[in-house]
């Protein structure tokens, strides 16, 4: 299908490409044009992008760029390679449904297998020439008079488009320990999300601050070849079983020749992460026994690594309960600090000094090689959205939410931001997958795309009641989650934001979130059109239309 909206290289025909009007805030390099140069500009190359620009091809939609800060797609995958990495979802689960992969390595594959991945589906899929990559987007202002997203580039440079899509994920804006004397360590100082391959750790006396998620995968990685290693501790965290093993060649052969097979195993994988990551933490309160099977399933965990020594047990295991952070798999974490190499530390930091770290009690720990694994800031200002977004009325979309708490329409519109969608709103992630959220929030917003050209209107806009009665249903649903029930006080996570909600997962089941993506009612956004847009703009959009 051909597309169905003139850019500035199409417009022709008299109608002029440009016009003279300035934007508030300063002179722009060139003048402001009356059509887009593209219709959606999507900043960020990552899962998000990646299947947002294939749902946009899907559609018959040609006229997309994304704008990627690095050199190559991928996003957290790409940035994080710290020894250990690999999902905590299994690899059947963890990829787009339309794009199984047959050639997994283990059941949770290794995080370099994920950047291949989304590597190869960038390619399959014609992303890749779509991309604008090393460009960083400093802001994004809505031109209310032209109904077009003016995006101004970190260098001076401005782009126009019709659609402004937010894919930048979650995960981009790694988090520095707030401790003191961090500045004036004379060792080496990495952060997991900054991992620099070129630093040797064998034989270097090693310390780790965090013990989240991705400290669970660091530590058993590092230990073995560190000359000795402390971990410090602040919140243990829940930690089940890991049901991982090697994928046999047999089996992978079996997949590329009969695909409903690996269709079957991710049905599987998917119930049991749904069970596990969702309906336990979403319906705490109508099936509380879940919790409690997670929890018991992760104290044995515990017990077995950790037969012997019932005091370093009770260190480990949690005092808030289970889905008030992320939980994870791991059969090795625990067993690591049996190590005769091995320190848990406990004692609160006190400061960073020249040499090391000295905790409360007075003792100093001298290392080499000091590493956060402090994880990332998420639903903060500055990072929830990545860049300003002005909208209708001057209003910045990050300011809103820092001030009114962070709410959208089904996790992706906001009132008074016309032709914005975001990717990772609030209360969009399911705990099944990433993967399940972006095909969903990619259909949602192609789906507003697509209704805005059949009606040749230029401007989208969620109304402001379908959006406050969408976000009381949301905080009605979340008295039954484990983030009001089961004390979370002392979890320090990241799932909760200021102002004391929690943001990051969406109280439902995926099936739910899937379906509302598909069936939501187009009635509750306002369509209008923009004088300022040529006609032949719009009748170009209509022939392709009726086509």
């Amino acid at each position: 299908m051909a597309d169905d909206v003139m850019t500035n290289e199409q417009v022709g025909q008299g109608v002029p490409a440009q016009a003279s009007l300035d934007v508030g805030g300063g002179a722009t390099q060139r003048p402001v044009p009356r059509v887009p140069d593209h219709e959606v500009i999507i900043v960020g190359a990552g899962i998000s992008g990646i299947g947002l620009a294939i749902e946009l091809r899907k559609a018959g939609i040609e006229s997309f760029l994304l704008l990627e800060r690095a050199g190559d797609v991928g996003g957290t995958w790409r940035d994080n390679r710290y020894p250990g990495i690999a999902v905590d979802i299994t690899s059947f689960t963890y990829s787009f449904s339309f794009e199984q992969n047959p050639d997994w390595s283990r059941v949770f594959a290794p995080g370099a297998e994920l950047q291949r991945y989304a590597q190869r589906v960038a390619a399959k899929y014609g992303v890749y020439p779509k991309v604008r990559f090393r460009t960083e987007v400093d802001k994004a202002v809505f031109m209310e008079d032209r109904d077009l997203w003016e995006i101004q580039l970190k260098g001076g440079e401005r782009l126009y488009s019709r659609f402004l899509i937010g894919a930048t994920g979650g995960l981009i804006s790694p988090k520095k320990p707030d401790i003191e004397g961090l500045e004036s360590f004379k060792g080496t100082v990495m952060h997991t999300g900054y991992w620099d391959d070129s630093i040797e750790l064998s034989g270097k006396r090693v310390a780790v601050i965090g013990t989240g998620a991705t400290a669970v995968q660091l530590v058993p990685s590092i230990a073995p070849e560190v000359a000795h290693l402390d971990v410090y501790q602040r919140t243990p965290i829940w930690v089940l079983k890991k049901p991982d093993a090697e994928i046999p060649t047999w089996l992978k052969s079996a997949f590329r020749t009969l695909p409903i097979l690996q269709k079957g195993v991710r049905a599987c994988t998917d119930a049991l992460s749904e069970s596990v990551m969702v309906a336990a933490v979403i319906y705490y309160r109508q099936i509380p026994g879940l919790v409690r099977w997670a929890e018991s399933a992760c104290k044995n965990n515990l017990l077995e690594q950790i037969p012997n020594d019932a005091a370093l047990r009770e260190k480990l295991t949690p005092s808030y309960g289970f889905g008030c952070k992320r939980p994870t798999f791991s059969n090795d974490y625990f067993k690591t600090f049996t190590r005769d190499n091995v320190e848990l530390v406990t004692d609160p930091i006190e400061c960073i000094t020249e040499r090391g770290i000295r905790t409360r009690d007075g003792e100093e720990r001298e290392i080499d090689v000091l590493i956060t694994a402090t994880g990332y800031r998420v639903f903060e200002k500055g990072n929830m959205p990545a860049f300003e977004v002005h909208g209708r009325d001057g209003l910045e979309l990050g300011q809103f939410w820092d001030e009114n708490r962070y709410q959208a329409y089904e996790a992706v519109s906001v009132p008074k931001f016309p032709n914005y969608f975001g990717m990772l709103g609030p209360y969009g992630l399911t705990g099944t997958s990433y993967f399940k959220m972006v095909e969903a929030h990619a259909t949602h917003a192609v789906r507003c795309i697509k209704q805005a050209r059949r009606r040749r209107m230029t401007r989208v806009e969620i109304g402001q009641g379908p959006h406050e009665r969408y976000f009381r249903d949301v905080q009605r649903r979340q008295q039954n989650t484990v983030f009001v029930n089961h004390s979370c006080a002392s979890s320090n996570s990241y799932y909760f934001d200021k102002h004391g909600d929690a943001p990051m997962l969406r109280p439902s089941t995926t099936m739910e979130m899937l379906w509302r993506a598909q069936h939501f009612p187009m009635e509750h956004y306002r369509f209008s059109r923009t004088k300022a847009a040529p006609m032949a703009e719009l009748q170009n959009r209509a022939a392709v239309a009726a086509a």
